[in-house]
């Protein structure tokens, strides 16, 4: 492994909104090795970071300007791996992989099921057959990052009005008990690890002065498997989409590795 990887994870809710409120000069103060980007909203971009160091993979969605993750990095980008394969879910470009430093990190962007039974029976679908990708990655022997939005917050700590969201997308029963099979299967929730019982969140409404009142979902998440990912943090003042960028430094042989 490299001896310096600091790794954030990013809905940045469209790559060119982003841009416009300020995410090149975030990363060149914060210079994250490794950038997980979802909900890129666009075509690849190869040269939106390149100025700052930044090789990169993408993986679009078929529908223009939906969807889409990518993986920009300062160190080189190996075995890239694009999708699952799952035809529902790769036709949206949600899950992109590559080995960076030893570890394959993966950006994924799970869909809501919030705008309807269709949409929710896709996202329950996605679910068991991402648990599946996921078993057989970590089976693969390589420490694994997992970072994106999962639109899942997993107990009532993790989001503010969790008693009036108990039956709504991103807090049903059945999610929930999903992310804590996902979790059991061996990931580290490397941000609730560092939090202890603190509540923290990642993702407001821009409805009913969500921000403002710090009314707020965790649903973005880094898990770990192999490696220790720690000093997780929030930047909820960077305010480059609706999501807050989502930090850690990758620890390994008990030494801390600092970008």
């Amino acid at each position: 492994m490299t001896d310096v990887l600091k790794v954030t994870t990013l809905n940045v809710n469209g790559l060119r909104s982003a841009l416009r409120k300020g995410l090149r000069d975030w990363a060149a103060r914060e210079r994250p090795d490794v950038l997980l980007l979802q909900e890129v909203r666009a075509d690849p971009m190869p040269g939106a970071l390149a100025d700052l160091g930044y090789d990169s993979a993408w993986f679009p969605a078929q529908k223009a300007g939906y969807s889409g993750v990518a993986i920009l990095s300062r160190r080189p980008l190996t075995d890239v791996r694009a999708g699952m394969p799952h035809t529902e879910m790769d036709a949206e470009g949600r899950v992109l992989s590559a080995v960076v430093g030893g570890v394959r990190f993966v950006s994924v962007y799970l869909p809501s099921g919030s705008s309807g039974p269709e949409r929710q029976g896709f996202k329950d679908r996605v679910l068991l057959d991402f648990q599946a990708w996921t078993d057989a990655l970590l089976a693969e022997g390589r420490p694994v990052v997992i970072g994106g939005d999962y639109n899942v917050a997993h107990q009532p700590i993790d989001l503010k009005n969790w008693r009036s969201n108990q039956k709504n997308s991103g807090f049903l029963p059945h999610e929930r008990e999903w992310m804590t099979a996902h979790l059991a299967a061996g990931l580290t929730d490397t941000h609730r690890a560092c939090l202890g019982d603190a509540a923290e969140y990642t993702w407001w409404s821009n409805r009913a002065n969500a921000y403002a009142n710090n009314v707020g979902w965790r649903i973005d998440y880094l898990l770990a498997s192999g490696v220790t990912v720690r000093e997780v943090r929030v930047d909820r003042d960077a305010r480059l989409s609706d999501h807050a960028p989502l930090s850690g430094v990758i620890w390994q042989d008990g030494q801390v590795r600092e970008a």
